[in-house]
């Protein structure tokens, strides 16, 4: 494989990684958003931000993840076959069905695009008592997206190598 693309993995790779140890610590957050929505009904006046806040945490969480995931190998597989399978036939299904993945998450680029250019247009808020604004969480819907697009992309190079007989 060509330097280009070995640089190119390594540093997806790298922030991908870095950026899905940091996420995975935002677990922490949403516990202590939820316990404190749960305490404020029950012992004081209920606070109307804790559910938004606990559901756009959510989001980051799921979205900013979810590269660091697909890069562990931690995303859901059909194992009925898959398991019994050679390396390089794994590859070889890999790369074939990622292309399948790089199109949904372009297709999902999109109109997270097109999401987020509305929302910042327009002022979006949210149609609830709290009414936050919608463009922070619209952009790092965008970001998770993009990192995932790359990180599936780094994934497709590391299977054209293994077929190839190389590792990346």
């Amino acid at each position: 494989m060509p330097p280009l693309i070995h640089r190119y993995v390594r540093v997806i790779d790298a922030v991908n990684y870095r950026l899905g140890r940091i996420v995975m610590y935002g677990i922490f957050g949403m516990i202590g958003v939820l316990l404190w929505s749960s305490i404020s009904k029950t012992f004081f006046l209920p606070s109307l931000w804790t559910l938004e806040v606990a559901q756009f945490s959510m989001v980051a969480y799921y979205m900013l993840g979810g590269p660091y995931s697909l890069q562990l190998g931690s995303n859901v597989r059909m194992d009925l076959f898959y398991h019994n399978w050679t390396d390089v036939r794994k590859a070889w299904f890999d790369a074939f069905t990622v292309l399948f993945l790089l199109f949904y998450l372009g297709v999902l680029l999109y109109g997270a695009l097109s999401s987020l250019s509305y929302s910042l247009e327009y002022g979006e808020r949210n149609p609830t008592a709290w009414r936050p604004y919608l463009w922070p969480i619209k952009a790092i819907m965008v970001s998770g997206i993009v990192l995932m697009l790359l990180q599936a992309l780094s994934e497709f190079f590391k299977d054209v190598a293994r077929i190839r007989g190389e590792e990346l």
